[in-house]
């Protein structure tokens, strides 16, 4: 579905504008790459032209900050001419170096028309659309490689159960010299489909300049909901690569045509001959789909007169580029709302993130080992997955003062509070404690103790723990009454007397009442 016009284009998209120009792509395969009209590519890239933006200064760059820079707004309606020669600028465009933005410039200078350059290429795609031509496309070596999956599927057996699992063959073809590759998997899922890729670029030994698979919603199975469009786990394949990714047109399968062969010959010279065949792991089946490809890419090709593998080490395998020295980690990656109390659930696991980002949207990013949480394209918190679940993994950095108060808090710093005080206070804490049967029972008592000294100082403090202990009272509601009613300012014995009573008539005996 195409983007509204006029609508703000999601900061992702631009970072992947200016990342492919930089890679010295053109408009038109940005756009097919980003899934946007070419106008679109080209007004984006005159703003960060505009800015000097590069794609390196745009990676130390919030979304927000780039946002102020582009200051996108909307163009004035365009105005509708009807006296364009299109088959003058259709000719025009043969040339090199010669594009519809500069022959719209040229005709705008020159006053032959007045409408807007969106309203130019449109009417321009409408008067083309009536030519049904086809072009011979002529690759260059080491510049695409083309994926899909085949058709045809395999069965595999588990030996224990007998369940059938139908493999998914992913194949991948080189354009300049139709060299193959191709691999059985369980599912054409994320995982496995980027997985696959891995296994490709390993197998040519290096990396092309461009990735063409097909319809990239079709290809990839687990779209991010927050971009339609290049997954955004692709996104970084492509970018730890260092590749584009440009998908071919919905419904266009010219764009694709060697791998449409590639997978053709793979089902008919790979395929085919395994049919009778039991597989009982997807190792075996690999072995066995290796040993056929080895012999189709030795195979000598009629229109070449030599085989692809020949044509390989020849055309392409010289201009492919070093494999990454790093692994490629497979993420994937999910939208959150941090919560109220400053943690985000993955997986029914929860993580914290600084608490000034409680209730904010932010962009989890979901690895084998790692959990990172990016805001505003910034990287905000990151903690080591857990597959406990119903479990808090709390950072003490990411707590507010209070809560890390109140987290650390524990009868011996209580205790060694009290001792700061006075040999009174520590006597009164320490009785607060024996009160109570559990620990933790006695924390909100003391901490209205510590309320008391910050409210009366710590003198007045220790005289009214010194009465409470001489008359045996135990309790933070003890000393408030002392301290409110003065009472630590009354003299008072260090010791009580002990009286005994002397003969009266009103005391009776033990024997009164035999």
């Amino acid at each position: 579905m195409k983007r509204q016009q006029g609508e703000l284009l999601p900061m992702v998209k631009f970072r992947e504008i200016i990342r492919l120009n930089d890679l010295g792509y053109n408009q038109s395969q940005i756009a097919r790459s980003c899934d946007i009209a070419r106008s679109t590519v080209q007004d984006y890239l005159q703003r960060a032209q505009a800015k000097s933006l590069s794609y390196e200064q745009l990676k130390r760059l919030s979304d927000s900050d780039a946002k102020r820079l582009l200051e996108k707004g909307r163009s004035p309606k365009a105005e509708a001419d009807s006296d364009i020669d299109f088959k003058n600028i259709h000719r025009e465009l043969q040339r090199k170096g010669v594009t519809l933005a500069l022959l719209w410039l040229e005709g705008k200078d020159k006053g032959l028309w007045q409408c807007s350059y969106g309203g130019f290429c449109r009417r321009y795609r409408q008067w083309a659309g009536t030519r049904q031509l086809s072009m011979r496309q002529v690759y260059k070596g080491g510049d695409k490689v083309f994926v899909d999956y085949c058709g045809l599927t395999v069965p595999v057996v588990n030996r224990q159960t007998g369940e059938i699992v139908d493999a998914q063959v992913f194949v991948a073809c080189l354009g300049a010299s139709n060299y193959t590759f191709a691999e059985a998997t369980p599912t054409q899922t994320l995982f496995h489909w980027i997985g696959s890729h891995q296994r490709a670029m390993a197998f040519f030994g290096g990396v092309p300049a461009c990735i063409v698979p097909d319809n990239l919603k079709s290809g990839v199975t687990d779209p991010c909901r927050y971009e339609p469009g290049v997954n955004r786990s692709y996104q970084d394949f492509a970018e730890h690569y260092g590749v584009a990714v440009v998908p071919a047109r919905p419904k266009e399968p010219r764009d694709k045509a060697k791998v449409e062969k590639a997978v053709q010959e793979v089902e008919r010279q790979v395929l085919a001959p395994l049919r009778h065949e039991t597989f009982y792991t997807f190792t075996e089946l690999n072995a066995a789909i290796g040993v056929k490809l080895e012999r189709l890419n030795q195979r000598t090709m009629k229109d070449y007169g030599m085989s692809r593998r020949s044509l390989f080490e020849e055309v392409d395998q010289p201009h492919l580029r070093e494999l990454p020295s790093g692994t490629f980690v497979f993420a994937t990656w999910k939208r959150a709302k941090v919560s109220l109390d400053y943690h985000i659930e993955v997986e029914r696991h929860y993580y914290s993130v600084p608490c000034t980002f409680a209730r904010q949207t932010v962009m989890v990013k979901i690895t084998e080992s790692l959990i990172e949480v990016f805001h505003d394209s910034q990287r905000i918190a990151a903690h080591e997955r857990s597959r406990v679940v119903y479990r808090h993994t709390t950072r003490p950095e990411h707590m507010p003062p209070e809560h890390w108060a109140y987290k650390t808090q524990s009868k011996d710093k209580f205790l060694a509070w009290s001792n700061q005080v006075g040999p009174h206070t520590r006597k009164q804490v320490q009785a607060i404690f024996d009160k109570k049967e559990y620990e933790e029972q006695a924390f909100r008592a003391i901490r209205g103790v510590q309320g008391l000294k910050t409210r009366y100082g710590g003198e007045r403090l220790e005289e009214a723990c010194r009465r409470a202990n001489l008359f045996n009272l135990v309790g933070l509601r003890r000393l408030r009454s002392i301290l409110s009613a003065n009472l630590d300012a009354t003299q008072v014995l260090d010791e009580i007397p002990h009286v005994i009573p002397g003969p009266h008539e009103n005391v009776r005996g033990q024997t009164y009442y035999n």
